[in-house]
């Protein structure tokens, strides 16, 4: 039957397929958006009103959020089901088209494109639940789980809807709702009445693909840091301090890198077989990825800012988001890394110190000091583990219960 073909088989390994990694392309495209968005944000005729920049930031980071949460979800549809079905692929193709019109949509999601924003995001939700619940009808539990996405999705696609509809002040509260609402459902379950709830620990997934996804999807992230660092270089006047910035930004990303990828990363797959449930400790690490994401994108906003603007009057927000980008990425790193290990670097918490502890000074300097402070900081965290693997073996996964 259709519905057993779409069933992965217990102990396949398998790797990304073409049709996942298409899928992610789209999302590089998607995040530069949203830095372009709150560059713009920063450095706009605004930039000396802290509330309309706090507005801006805070609309980047819904957006963000939106995304993260139709590519996540599409993860977990290849890591429960065999990927290579043409109705899953549909279901990529779909979540494909309508992150594409979101990332469209990007610039102007609070205004004229607002309507394309919200019936793009319901789209893939509800079209992802829809196509597998009438898949599965051979599978009741997995079905009613589907049943319940789709009844959650539905009701929150209400919210999203209405919110495009509305005047400008009703949007904002209503989608953060939306959002509220799916990430606490998540978690608890997608509990609906009448078809009770779907816990982590009973869900059956390809452990293994998800985490190479979360690795995959962190190399998009880094990838997208890259991008923004080479256009605002390319485009702009190119002295001796756009320079000096676009060096400190090649330089921290490529640390971002090595300390996200260095063991905890690097064994992700490892420590999700390991868990005594994989299904769990994916939802648990789909958070720490997230405030990774948030942290890379952040750094990459800096960027921007620092090469346009190296020497330029610093803006207290300006520094947030440099000594901000780093700090959000070092907590997820830090919660990833008790995930794995159970136990979390002095080094991580040393970042965070440090970094507010430069906050106060870094407001009188350029934002040229700003970045290269904190690529200083990750300098010293990647050489501190560096040091603590230095002649052992290779530190095993310990996955935290």
């Amino acid at each position: 039957m259709g519905e057993a073909r779409l069933l992965l088989k217990d102990g396949a390994r398998r790797q990304a397929t073409f049709l996942e990694l298409f899928f992610d392309v789209v999302f590089v495209f998607a995040f530069t958006r949203i830095s372009i968005r709150s560059a713009d944000v920063l450095t706009g005729p605004y930039r000396h009103f802290p509330s309309v920049v706090a507005m801006g930031l805070g609309k980047a980071l819904l957006l963000l959020l939106a995304l993260w949460a139709v590519w996540h979800l599409t993860a977990w549809t290849t890591s429960q089901y065999d990927p290579y079905h043409h109705r899953v692929q549909l279901v990529v193709i779909s979540s494909l088209v309508a992150s594409l019109v979101m990332g469209v949509a990007i610039s102007r999601a609070f205004g004229e494109r607002r309507l394309a924003l919200a019936c793009a995001y319901v789209l893939a939700h509800v079209s992802r639940s829809l196509i597998l619940a009438i898949s599965l009808r051979g599978e009741p539990e997995r079905r009613r789980h589907e049943l319940r996405m789709l009844t959650t999705f539905s009701m929150t696609g209400a919210l999203w809807i209405t919110g495009a509809v509305l005047p400008l002040d009703w949007r904002l509260p209503l989608w953060l709702l939306a959002l509220a609402t799916e990430w606490i459902t998540a978690r608890a379950g997608f509990p609906v009445p009448g078809l009770g709830r779907s816990p982590a620990a009973k869900l059956r997934m390809e452990g293994e693909h998800l985490a190479e996804r979360y690795q995959q999807f962190l190399l998009i992230a880094l990838g997208e840091a890259i991008l923004v660092t080479g256009r605002v270089y390319a485009e702009g006047a190119i002295g001796t301090g756009e320079t000096a910035a676009f060096a400190i930004a090649v330089a921290t990303t490529v640390l971002i890198w090595r300390i996200y990828f260095h063991r905890a990363g690097q064994i992700l797959p490892e420590a999700i077989n390991r868990s005594t449930s994989p299904a769990r400790m994916g939802w648990s690490t789909t958070d720490s990825h997230l405030i990774m994401l948030a942290g890379i994108v952040t750094t990459a906003v800096g960027f921007h800012v620092t090469i346009e603007h190296p020497h330029g009057d610093t803006q207290a927000a300006w520094i947030a988001v440099i000594l901000g980008g780093p700090a959000l990425f070092t907590i997820g790193r830090a919660r990833f890394e008790h995930e794995v290990f159970s136990r979390v670097s002095p080094s991580r918490i040393i970042v965070l110190l440090t970094l507010a502890a430069l906050f106060p000074a870094m407001i009188h300097l350029p934002p040229l000091a700003a970045a290269a402070a904190a690529a200083a900081v990750l300098t010293a965290a990647a050489v501190a583990d560096a040091r603590r693997a230095w002649g052992r073996p290779p530190e095993q996964p310990k996955p935290s219960p």
